[in-house]
């Protein structure tokens, strides 16, 4: 079992420099030689990032993710176009040519640097990708063929995105589909060709990953809808906590039916909800939203100190112990923080988050 983590972590550089240095990584600058304030920028504070989450302990880290994750793979795609607040297909939707993950090119340019650097010539790198249904439901019309164009981008982006080198490697990619389960979609029906398209879409980019030797995972927000399972080439599912996915028996027979693994999430990382268990924890009863509103305002005037909220080792390894004891140890290959520590008052805060989440881990 291995620790990792499921990506974004707050951003030290203004939004304007990430999407800037983002987008000269894909041109003949890094290439050439020729310097740029933003690029040099996002290149050493994602190097840095992920080398602290080296040194926090988690052993396959995410790419640092400080861009929006629906924007950053529509910016990698062609065939639609903007009208108000929705997107509208006007071609057939492809990736632009060879175009790959600019934090994962990074990345890989600077492997060896980050290898020397924490002393480790095998350093293995996750990296998520925004799902078909995810993007999907951006556009003003949902059609099958829509989730298994934007499916063939994403193993397209994937696909190019993909190496191993003298200091590093692509080891596990993870599908996010934030938005699936959360509404009744007819698209989804049993029998329908939406619900055909769309596992066609899984598969295609989880096959990307797995037949080049990956590991390949699917982040999920809610797990009621369940035609992940019928995924052959996706190997692990990841929910968050307190999700029934891990408390069913229905689950364990359909990890042995289906020959897949669980990620296990054991630390919350809604920055909010750590507050409010706080809070009940030490018998508030007062207006909770209220409450919340104060802390953060004491957070920023440095009157609070945010580290009273991160949940404490003995929690954590509790909800481990549970997953572990319920499913039993041969069904679970990861764990992690259920998602992103973008909502986290400060960077170091988060890190230290990552940093009990991966010592349990370890001590397993």
């Amino acid at each position: 079992m291995y620790s990792s983590d499921i990506g974004s972590m707050p951003s030290r550089i203004s939004e304007q420099v990430i999407w800037g240095g983002s987008r000269l990584s894909r041109s003949l600058i890094p290439l050439l030689g020729v310097r740029n304030d933003d690029y040099e920028l996002f290149k050493a504070d994602l190097v840095e990032a992920f080398v602290d989450k080296i040194r926090a302990g988690v052993d396959v880290p995410n790419y640092p993710q400080f861009r929006d994750m629906n924007e950053m793979f529509f910016t990698l795609m062609t065939g639609f176009e903007k009208q108000g607040a929705a997107l509208i297909t006007q071609n057939e939707i492809k990736a632009k040519e060879s175009a790959s993950i600019p934090e994962v090119e990074i990345l890989k340019r600077e492997s060896s640097i980050i290898s020397e650097e924490i002393q480790n010539d095998n350093v293995k790198i996750k990296a998520c990708v925004t799902g078909p249904y995810t993007l999907a439901s951006f556009f003003q019309f949902k059609t099958p063929s829509l989730y298994e164009e934007l499916g063939n981008s994403i193993a397209a982006i994937l696909r190019s995105s993909i190496f191993k080198n003298k200091g590093a490697e692509l080891f596990h990619v993870s599908i996010d589909e934030p938005v699936l389960g959360f509404m009744n979609d007819p698209l989804l029906d049993y029998g329908s060709n939406g619900r055909e398209s769309l596992r066609k879409a899984w598969e295609k980019i989880a096959h990307t990953g797995k037949s080049n030797g990956l590991d390949v995972s699917m982040h999920l927000h809610n797990t009621s809808e369940n035609l992940f399972w019928e995924v052959e080439s996706l190997g692990i599912i990841a929910s968050h906590v307190g999700d029934p996915l891990y408390t069913q028996d229905s689950t364990k027979k359909k990890l042995e039916e289906y020959d897949k693994h669980l990620w296990a999430p054991i630390g919350i990382t809604q920055y909010d909800t750590l507050i409010q268990n706080y809070l009940i924890k030490n018998g508030f009863t007062g207006n909770v939203p209220e409450k919340i509103g104060e802390i953060w305002m004491g957070i920023r005037k440095g009157t609070f100190d945010p580290y009273n909220f991160l949940e404490k080792p003995e929690l954590i390894r509790e909800r481990l112990k549970t997953i572990i004891n319920f499913f039993g140890e041969e069904r679970i290959v990861c764990g992690s923080p259920e998602c992103g520590l973008n909502s986290f008052p400060h960077y170091d805060v988060a890190l230290e988050s990552l940093r009990r989440v991966s010592s349990v881990i370890a001590e397993a």
